[in-house]
């Protein structure tokens, strides 16, 4: 018990003396031992290090996680070493709601089995987002993480202590200071400045020492380095394989849809005719595939009376199209397309809703609705 009292009030000495001296320095009133400038420049670049990879690893974070509440979550289970539950990616449950919805609407309906379709491959692309949160997780978050918990904490530990040896050498230089003063003084060789110099010795020794272990440390920087570049071309090879499966699923699920087109060109012009909106609204979106052939337009003018070459342009409401795919015409009363023209359209009264008249020049005849994209 005696020898832990005389360790306490050794130590609570030595701290006080500590905090003098780091006072008298901010107020200017000691002098300071400054370290050698390669010493300081590993300083620097260690405190660049670890605040930028400590911004990175949170925005990282951020990037893979978007709910804070998720990050709170597993950062827990982190902590207390267990295992964090399989969690449902917002693709995946948007696929399930899909499918789940197509069961009430009827999976024979065209809206029914799209919605099938669409649902599992959003549930392939919440897979895919699962893969990336678990690659990155493992192969850059990790290391990052290692760095911030585990080097950089040994690497402040001995950056303290070489304060402190700090501290402690520019204690015993100041008394030693005031030992030689005492000693001028008094002009006789005192003990005090032996006692002073043989303290200034051992304090410089450990300061050395303890200069040399953080240095070995920060030059250990390099090499974190070198490690975070090789997992940061990690996660981006994990990144383009995800984007790349992403792109891949939506080629699949666009060819998927593309099997339906007679369904959506129907229910488009059913609902046009029902509203009484005009044939033009129609025409089909940009980026579908080529439809079927549309049925015979030798009914398209109604009773049929009236001519092609008689049908003359509306004073408004003639649009711009741009032709999506290639048309043969079935008659003379048609006219052909070629991919990617633009020509003028417009409707009559009394037109089938899935046909318009197209002009190209001098050239005038009935055109489909779902090979024309509507531009002004």
């Amino acid at each position: 018990m005696d020898f832990n009292v005389k360790k306490l009030a050794s130590d609570a000495g030595v701290f006080f003396t500590r905090a003098v001296q780091y006072t008298e320095e901010k107020l200017g009133q000691a002098e300071k031992t400054e370290l050698d400038a390669h010493l300081e420049n590993l300083i620097a670049r260690a405190d660049c290090t670890k605040n930028w990879t400590e911004k990175i690893f949170r925005q990282t974070e951020v990037l893979l996680q978007p709910n804070p509440s998720a990050r709170i979550e597993e950062f827990f289970y982190e902590k207390l070493d267990k295992k964090l539950p399989t969690r449902t990616t917002n693709a995946e449950l948007l696929g399930q709601y899909m499918q789940d919805a197509a069961k009430d609407f009827g999976p024979g309906t065209p809206y029914g089995s799209t919605l099938i379709t669409v649902g599992e491959y959003q549930k392939r692309l919440g897979g895919a987002e699962r893969e990336l949160l678990q690659t990155s997780a493992i192969n850059f978050l990790t290391p990052l993480r290692n760095f911030l918990e585990g080097d950089w904490k040994t690497i402040s530990r001995e950056r303290k202590l070489l304060e402190n040896r700090r501290l402690d050498l520019d204690v015993c230089k100041a008394r030693l200071k005031k030992a030689k003063l005492a000693e001028a003084k008094a002009a006789l060789w005192s003990e005090e400045v032996d006692k002073a110099e043989q303290e200034l010795r051992l304090a410089q020794t450990e300061f050395d020492r303890q200069a040399e272990v953080t240095r070995l440390l920060l030059e250990g920087i390099s090499s974190t380095h070198v490690n975070h570049l090789r997992c940061l071309q990690e996660f981006v090879e994990a990144q383009a394989a995800y984007y790349a499966q992403c792109h891949k699923h939506m080629q699949d699920l666009q060819k998927e849809l593309s099997r339906f087109p007679n369904a959506f060109a129907t229910n488009a012009s059913a609902s046009g005719v029902s509203a009484g909106h005009s044939p033009l609204a129609t025409a089909t979106l940009p980026g579908a595939s080529s439809p079927s052939h549309p049925h015979n337009a030798s009914n398209a003018l109604g009773s049929g009376t009236l001519k092609i070459e008689e049908v003359k342009p509306p004073a408004t409401g003639t649009r711009k199209a741009k032709v999506l795919y290639d048309y043969d015409a079935a008659d003379t009363s048609e006219l052909s397309l070629l991919a990617d023209e633009l020509i003028t359209v417009y409707t009559v009264p009394g037109m089938d809703p899935d046909w318009l008249i197209g002009e190209r020049g001098n050239q005038k005849g009935k055109v489909p609705v779902t090979y024309l994209e509507l531009l002004s």
